[in-house]
């Protein structure tokens, strides 16, 4: 756990510097293949700052109008840097809504514009995991194995290795340069990587120490990732099945 990066007077947070790491490094590498699915590499990269830039304003006005008190004493805080102060999954829906905006002002087809935006999501993901090994979040149920690692006072599964691991071979077998995904139909791509990273979590969050559960006793993220990988599997058969000759 690296909480903090410091080069002499200036302290950075590590876990939000890995994430603008994998964003741009995601985005450079989705650029790069764009135009295999018919996607101008500049179009792409304007998509994504478009969505995050809406997420990020959207996640911080909808903070300021659940929690006006919060800001009352000094309304400057509206444009602190500090992430807890943002409703993610508002802001997550907003930056969904704003990219698709501007899909549809600039006509980007959707299926060919989502596998183009794959890569960036894959190399998201291992900087998402890397992240939370930094910050000591996403830990692992305890366990006394030759690879656990001290963590909050006990030792732990190492969670987000398995998560930086897994992400890392979902990547590896997507590699966006691989002939064979030239012959895939729109959106089987894009399917096909959350498919893969749906069924990682299923088995990954096994291991995790901080799981919610549901009113059922079973794990939160188990039970959406049920969900994302029956959806995304109907939607590979109607894609597939779709362009049958």
């Amino acid at each position: 756990m690296i909480p903090i990066i410091q080069i002499g007077p200036l302290a950075l947070p590590t876990p939000g510097l890995l994430i603008l790491l994998g964003i741009w490094l995601g985005l450079s590498f989705a650029e790069r293949f764009a135009p295999r699915h018919g996607i101008p590499g500049d179009r792409l990269f304007n998509l994504a700052l478009t969505g995050l830039l809406t997420g990020l304003i959207g996640a911080r006005l909808v903070y300021v109008l659940r929690y006006p008190a919060a800001f009352s004493a000094n309304p400057m805080d509206i444009f602190s840097r500090n992430p807890g102060l943002l409703d993610v999954w508002s802001g997550v829906w907003i930056g969904l809504l704003g990219s698709a905006i501007y899909m549809q002002r600039k006509k980007l087809p959707a299926w060919q514009t989502l596998d183009a935006l794959t890569p960036a999501l894959a190399v998201f993901a291992i900087a998402l995991s890397l992240s939370h090994l930094a910050s000591g979040d996403a830990y692992g149920a305890p366990a006394d194995l030759p690879w656990s690692i001290e963590l909050w006072g006990e030792h732990r599964h190492p969670s987000q290795v398995y998560a930086t691991l897994a992400s890392s071979a979902i990547l590896t077998f997507l590699w966006p340069s691989h002939k064979r995904l030239l012959d895939l139909q729109p959106g089987v791509y894009f399917l096909s990587f959350i498919a893969l990273t749906a069924l990682g979590y299923l088995f990954l969050e096994t291991f995790r120490g901080d799981s919610q559960l549901t009113y059922w006793g079973i794990r939160s993220t188990q039970l959406f990732a049920w969900t994302m990988l029956a959806l995304c599997l109907g939607l590979l058969g109607h894609r597939l099945n779709f362009h049958k000759p």
